[in-house]
């Protein structure tokens, strides 16, 4: 079932064949969506406001090339997370980039479904934790700042920030272990026996 908070895929549709109407009705009604990903994912709401503009320039600029309408919401958020990346990236030393798949071998279509669905799931367990405790995770774990830095940014003791980490990456792993319908330890229990 597609999300109502979107636009459906009649605009979407006819955004992607130029009509000028359906562009400007698109980008206004992706825009509280947008910046929502944007508020979870970066670190400032100054980048966030900045990260969901680029966004929003971006669908303007590329409507043509989304090849399914109803891939909206995941292409948007793919943008808003490669553009807070890129801000956090500016501001920290580069780092190496990450290995290519053993062997050198190419990834099947399947695997990078598995990983958009998994990625979904990271970054619904995100934006679901509380605010102070995303901002601490976002800053320490996916920008990469120091614990110091990040207390300094915040305003907290070194050791309220680690509690606020601690709770944070206990609660995303909790949710991204739990797959619905199943009991949280439920695997445990299994390998016991």
């Amino acid at each position: 079932m597609a999300d109502p908070t979107w636009p459906g895929e009649r605009l979407v549709t006819a955004a992607q064949r130029g009509d000028v109407e359906a562009i400007g009705a698109l980008i206004s009604g992706s825009y509280p969506n947008v910046q929502r990903f944007a508020r979870s994912l970066c670190a400032t709401p100054e980048d966030a406001e900045d990260a969901a503009q680029e966004a929003l320039i971006i669908l303007y600029r590329k409507i043509g090339m989304l090849r399914a309408s109803g891939a909206l919401a995941s292409w948007m958020f793919r943008i808003v997370r490669n553009e807070c990346l890129r801000r956090a990236r500016t501001v920290l030393p580069s780092h190496t980039p990450p290995p290519d798949p053993p062997g050198g071998a190419v990834r099947s279509a399947e695997d990078e479904a598995l990983e958009r669905l998994e990625a979904g799931r990271v970054a619904a367990a995100v934006a679901a934790l509380p605010a102070d405790q995303r901002r601490v995770l976002v800053m320490r774990d996916i920008q990469g700042y120091s614990g110091r830095m990040v207390a300094d940014a915040l305003g907290l003791s070194t050791a309220a920030m680690k509690s606020r980490l601690h709770r944070a990456r206990s609660a995303v792993r909790l949710a991204v272990r739990t797959v619905p319908g199943s009991t949280p330890g439920g695997d445990a229990d299994e390998e016991a026996h």
